[in-house]
């Protein structure tokens, strides 16, 4: 789930006055939004694993489905700014990202759609629990087929970037890597903030199961 990078497994070179590293931007260039991508595409994995387990019996786990749901959201939008910049700052022009690479073509072309069923997946499930019982139907049904599409595209982007993710989500979090690309300690903020903010979403959106349930649920 992370965009292409350095699979090598070389060491980038160490931070400091004086070394090649000092000339690192402070939150890592490259290196570092690939760091960023990776632990939050690997946090992602584990929230969807657990999301998904939630829809083996929805109906009696639907307040751990939306709680969940909403502890994603904050990553969600995390992932989706880090590779948008990476996106924006390959096709710019000629500097360290264009250097670094991109993916292969068909991820590529399969990254925007990824995007826009995930935004219409989330969308349309907060939407269900906030809209009038006259329209949960129409946003029931979006938000299943949105699920459905969204479902095979994803299965298809997380095999994609599997290797990268496997190596750059634990670099920030190992003594011996974190210390090698400047901003390890912002970049782990960030996912401490994402979670902070997704719990406090949670703890908005939980009190709304309990009337949906009341008023009949989706109906579907």
């Amino acid at each position: 789930m992370t965009e292409r990078g350095d699979t090598t497994g070389r060491a980038a070179p160490p931070t400091g006055s004086g070394g090649a590293g000092s000339a690192q931007p402070p939150l890592g260039g490259p290196e570092g939004n690939a760091r960023s991508t990776g632990l939050t595409a690997a946090v992602l994995l584990v929230l969807l694993a657990a999301e998904g387990f939630t829809l083996l019996q929805l109906h009696a786990l639907i307040t751990p489905h939306v709680v969940i749901g909403m502890v994603l959201v904050p990553f969600v939008l995390l992932k989706m700014g880090t590779t948008g910049w990476r996106m924006v700052s390959y096709y710019r022009g000629p500097g360290p990202y264009r250097d670094r690479g991109a993916p292969p073509l068909p991820l590529r072309l399969l990254g925007p759609v990824v995007v826009l069923l995930t935004l219409l997946v989330f969308a349309s499930g907060i939407a269900l629990l906030l809209v009038p019982h006259s329209m949960r139907d129409s946003a029931f049904f979006v938000h299943k087929a949105s699920f459905v599409l969204w479902f095979g595209a994803m299965t298809i982007h997380v095999l994609g970037h599997i290797v990268e993710t496997s190596r750059l989500a634990p670099a920030d979090l190992v003594a011996r890597t974190r210390r090698q690309v400047r901003g390890a300690g912002a970049r782990l903020w960030a996912q401490a903030g994402c979670l902070v903010v997704g719990v406090l979403l949670a703890v908005l959106m939980a009190p709304t199961v309990g009337p949906w349930l009341a008023a009949g649920g989706s109906g579907g």
